[in-house]
């Protein structure tokens, strides 16, 4: 085992050495080299997730796998924030001569990149440095994919192995350049959902993406076109939520090679056009006793990855689902509604993250939830019961951190269990129409600051930001606000050139 010394005193008791020394470790790390050797693979890059759900990391020679298995990667701790200044110029979140930390690759994330299969990826959890002055070898809360590792083992803990199931719907937009024109861009399709023949014009691509996918683990099960220029929504099969997570990464990953190799842009922006549907990414939820992990997708001859990532989840008990019928839920399905709609507007903060999430929806009509309530198949609510078996949060567009959504909705789902939140009755209302005429009904927030305000006073979505990644997210959220109100648009100028006289 490694020494790791911080001024005089040398410490082996920290997640660190815990990790690295857990059980089944070593003989995990032993089959990525041999997955290695049997592949082919040359280089790897070991990622991690920033606080906005950008991939980030190092790539290093495959022949040091068994050092980096045992060491870790070094990297600056501010990558997390993107490495990104502010308006004046500043690094949010960390100055220049912030520490490393350090970047545990996780072997069951092991997969062989299908465009390039010298290069493989894994993914990391991040611990603070063994030199740190505060928290050496501890993990480093600013991790959100090690955050929500850590929040599902705690709700399963606290609540006798119910654990949560998501499957996502990441629409997004496959558009091509368009020179000479104000927008530089245009749809590879017409905006036709569930045209077959719009679909057909767009087969190259999503068969590609697709074939990419079920060789890293991704159980394709259906897509089509929808109702903006170029959008397709591609499905994969619904699992617990880090797998989910992990795999919304690797669809983001497949897709901009796919664009890059195509000359194409892969857009996950949640609203490029006015006046046709966004890119949203509901989350469909349910909460599960029992089961076990099971081989779904597969793959023709020599897996190209870890085994573990062509599991899913199968069999056990929905426990949110009514076993005697009809659409409302069971008593704890209640109680997981009304610690989601208590949250809800903190919630949307962290499901609806950037300036143009909020575009999406005060595009009234077009699909996107702005009612603050729970209802039975009402998609002007932002939570909605599609189905007797799940509930699917609507106020997440395809910018989101899934890691720290899913993070977020586990804290807002244990505050409804154990203090029995009800969540009172469906709005059967369609809200925007009712909105409209003056009607007095609840909103979500309906602009970043908004949505900014309402997770600064909501502790128990707070405490899905532990340490100082609440302060960090917010300072780079408000300075996104901030950059927002400092630019003149195209907006600005038609209407307001010529206001006077």
């Amino acid at each position: 085992m490694n020494k790791m010394v911080t001024g005089a005193h040398a410490r082996t008791d920290t997640d660190y050495h815990r990790d690295i020394e857990a059980p089944g470790r070593a003989e995990m790390v032993k089959r990525v080299r041999q997955k290695i050797d049997a592949l082919g693979v040359e280089y790897i890059y070991y990622q991690y997730i920033s606080i906005t759900g950008r991939v980030m990391g190092k790539a290093a020679p495959a022949r040091h796998w068994e050092t980096q298995a045992r060491k870790g990667v070094q990297t600056w701790m501010g990558g997390v924030a993107n490495v990104t200044p502010d308006f004046k110029g500043n690094l949010i979140g960390f100055d220049s001569n912030a520490m490393e930390c350090i970047a545990l690759p996780d072997p069951d994330s092991f997969c062989q990149l299908p465009w390039d299969k010298r290069v493989a990826r894994v993914f990391c959890t991040l611990y603070y440095s063994l030199e740190d002055y505060t928290s050496p070898g501890m993990y480093y809360e600013h991790d959100t994919r090690g955050n929500l590792k850590r929040f599902d083992a705690q709700f399963r803990k606290e609540h006798n192995g119910l654990h949560l199931r998501v499957g996502l719907e990441p629409e997004m937009l496959w558009l091509k350049p368009k020179a000479g024109e104000v927008r530089p861009y245009e749809g590879i399709t017409e905006a036709f959902a569930y045209h077959i023949g719009q679909f057909e014009n767009a087969r190259h691509i999503w068969k590609q993406v697709s074939d990419y996918a079920l060789a890293m683990g991704l159980d394709m099960i259906q897509g089509d076109c929808e109702d903006a220029p170029g959008q397709i929504e591609l499905n994969y099969q619904f699992d617990d939520a880090l797998p989910t997570c992990d795999r919304m990464t690797t669809y983001r990953q497949i897709c901009a090679e796919v664009a890059r190799q195509n000359g194409l842009i892969a857009c996950f922006m949640a609203k490029p056009f006015m006046g046709y549907a966004a890119n949203g990414c509901h989350h469909n939820c349910s909460v599960w006793t029992g089961g076990g992990r099971e081989m779904q997708a597969l793959v023709p001859g020599e897996l190209p990855g870890m085994e573990e990532l062509f599991h899913y989840s199968k069999g056990g008990v929905n426990e949110f689902e009514n076993k005697d019928g009809g659409w409302i839920p069971t008593e704890l399905g209640l109680h997981v509604l009304g610690g989601s709609l208590k949250h809800i507007d903190a919630l949307t903060c962290l499901g609806a993250s950037t300036v143009n999430s909020y575009r999406r929806f005060n595009d009234y009509g077009l699909w996107a939830p702005i009612g603050a309530n729970w209802g039975l198949q009402n998609r002007s609510c932002t939570i909605r019961i599609s189905s007797p078996d799940r509930f699917e949060f609507r106020a997440v567009d395809s910018m989101v951190n899934p890691h720290l959504f899913c993070g977020a909705l586990l804290k807002a789902m244990d505050d409804g269990l154990k203090n029995k939140i009800d969540p009172g009755q469906p709005e059967s209302r369609n809200v925007t129409t009712v909105w409209q005429s003056g009607e007095p009904v609840k909103l979500i927030p309906l602009n970043l600051h908004d949505a900014l305000e309402a997770l600064k006073k909501d502790a128990v979505i707070r405490s899905a930001l532990p340490g100082r990644l609440y302060e960090v997210f917010d300072e780079y959220k408000r300075d996104e606000w901030t950059r927002f109100l400092r630019e003149v648009t195209n907006w600005d100028v038609e209407r307001y050139l010529h206001c006077v006289p």
